[in-house]
């Protein structure tokens, strides 16, 4: 009944009762959306409430079922199109909403992250422009006969200005970190998914070669003629495809 509460795990009774947060990145104001979720779990039965005045659909958060996921493309990304973990139970519900909750963080912290990255560059430019007034101020201050207490006003400013431009460079440096963190995962995970793909082309050539060699049917060929010569081809691209198989499942790239 109530919301506004921390993510928490909590049982009463025979009820499990969960408390999960998603995020959003929204491009119009530059903001993470967060919405809050209650999940009650009980025997076969789970309830999903959602505490915001909207529905998440799957293009802007987690996508469980509800009344604007009828149409097919949408009930296709929804729970209701995976019959085999229904069958699992309750508990399947929340996983699959636990699993897109989670998906969902990575793409927000790293559009936010982004966005700040900018205004930190921003900031920056803003706190070196005013150094180099405040600079031409203080070259000044002999010049124009300006007091002694004024000078140290001025002062004042410049130390705080130098803090706020150190301040400013330590945060770029930081988020130009993650970021560069973040784009060294993503070039991870491109690359072990291009080594599965290069590892079934690579199985898939080697049947693709042998029947390119017998299917060129010259009478020359004395395998043709011969009576185990289609069962030992379909055996040679078996054996192939299976030892490069192996090959790859030791080398950790299937």
């Amino acid at each position: 009944m109530h919301a506004g509460q921390r993510p928490k795990l909590e049982r009463y009774g025979e009820v499990l009762f969960l408390v999960v947060r998603s995020a959003r990145y929204i491009d119009e104001s530059e903001e993470v959306e967060f919405s809050e979720f209650h999940i009650l779990v009980r025997g076969r039965a789970v309830a999903v409430l959602c505490q915001d005045h909207r529905w998440i659909d799957g293009t802007d958060g987690p996508a469980v079922t509800g009344e604007r996921a009828t149409t097919p493309d949408r009930r296709e990304r929804t729970l209701l199109a995976d019959q085999k973990l229904l069958r699992l139970g309750p508990e399947a519900v929340v996983y699959r909403l636990l699993d897109a909750i989670v998906d969902a963080y990575d793409p927000a912290a790293a559009a936010r992250i982004y966005h700040l990255s900018r205004e930190a560059v921003d900031l920056q430019h803003a706190t070196a422009s005013m150094s180099d007034l405040v600079e031409a101020l203080r070259a000044g201050l002999g010049k124009y006969g300006v007091p002694d207490d004024l000078r140290v006003y001025l002062q004042d400013v410049a130390d705080h200005l130098s803090r706020l431009t150190v301040r400013a460079a330590e945060l770029r440096e930081a988020l130009t970190q993650i970021l560069t963190v973040n784009a060294t995962l993503v070039a991870r995970r491109q690359n072990e998914d291009m080594k599965k793909i290069s590892g079934w082309a690579a199985i898939l050539f080697a049947p693709t070669l042998i029947a390119a060699i017998y299917g060129m049917n010259f009478d020359v060929m004395p395998e043709l003629h011969w009576a185990f010569g289609y069962p030992v081809a379909v055996a040679l691209m078996v054996a192939f495809a299976a030892a490069l198989y192996l090959i790859f499942k030791r080398a950790k790239w299937m």
